[in-house]
């Protein structure tokens, strides 16, 4: 498998083997398994990763904005479209930047074969 696969199918929402089948069943729910060539979609687990980095590009992006409108030398009444315009921006950002992530995450733990770790007691 070449090495930009797993990211331009986990940008694309598919498998990361194949390229053709669905990653997700409904938004952010990993299918079982791919429709296409079978690959078993349980053996990986992205746990908060990409919750992680796409809250820390939001915050990056959009918190410049929610310090400066409060301050800024404008009436109240457009303070407050403005803080609601950001927040409706800065949730519809996330909501669109979730999948992708966890669909390019998911797709390099199968690629390189990176499940969980297991506890091992007594080493």
């Amino acid at each position: 498998m070449a090495q930009g696969e797993p990211v331009s199918s986990g940008l694309r929402g598919r498998c990361g083997t194949c390229g053709e089948g669905r990653l997700f069943g409904r938004y952010l729910t990993f299918k079982d398994s791919c429709d296409h060539c079978g690959q078993d979609f349980t053996i990986a687990d992205t746990a908060d990763g990409p919750a992680f980095f796409v809250g820390f590009f939001i915050l990056i992006v959009f918190a410049p904005f929610m310090f400066l409108l409060p301050i800024a030398d404008v009436s109240m009444t457009l303070k407050v479209v403005g803080l609601a315009v950001t927040m409706a921006l800065a949730i519809g950002a996330t909501l669109w930047l979730l999948p992708i992530a966890k669909g390019i995450f998911f797709n390099l733990q199968i690629h390189h074969n990176s499940g969980q770790r297991e506890h091992r007691s007594g080493e």
